[in-house]
C-alpha cells in the first residue's frame, strides 16, 4: 500500500524544508494531529485494532465504516436523554447488540426502572 522508504524521505523534505514559514509548518502538525486522534478514536474506542484487509481499497472501506460507526454512537449520544459517555455508550451497545429492545428508550434510561426490590433485595419480575 505505501513504500516505507517514500514516507521517510517525505518526513525527511519536510523537516528540512527551510523556506516554510513557521505557520504552514505548523498547519502541517496540526492536520498530522488530527489523523493521530482520528486513529486514536478508532482504537480506543471501537477496538480496531489491526485493518483486516491490505489492499488500498480495502481501508478505505475500514476507515470509512469505522467513521460512520463513531458518527452513529455520536448521534445516539446527541439525541439521549442520558448524559452518557461515549466509550460507556460504545460498551453497552456492544453489550446488547443482539438483544431486541426499543433503542431509544433504552438510550434514555438504560438501567432498570420500574417496581423496586422488594423487603428480600430481590427484584419482582412479573
Amino acid at each position: 500500500m505505501y513504500n516505507q522508504d517514500h514516507i521517510l524521505s517525505y518526513y525527511t523534505l519536510a523537516l528540512l524544508t527551510f523556506s516554510w514559514k513557521p505557520a504552514t509548518v505548523a498547519a502541517l502538525y496540526k492536520e498530522r494531529w488530527e489523523i493521530e486522534t482520528f486513529f486514536k478514536h478508532l482504537k480506543q474506542r471501537l477496538k480496531v485494532t489491526s485493518f483486516v484487509g491490505t489492499s488500498e481499497n480495502a481501508v478505505y472501506i475500514q476507515k470509512w465504516t469505522a467513521l460512520i460507526g463513531i458518527l452513529l454512537f455520536k448521534y445516539i449520544q446527541k439525541k439521549a436523554k442520558y448524559d452518557w459517555n461515549l466509550s460507556n455508550l460504545v460498551n453497552f451497545i456492544r453489550l446488547n447488540i443482539f438483544v431486541k429492545i426499543d433503542l431509544w428508550k433504552w438510550a434514555d434510561d438504560p438501567f432498570i426502572s420500574g417496581k423496586p426490590p422488594d423487603k428480600k433485595g430481590q427484584y419482582v419480575l412479573f
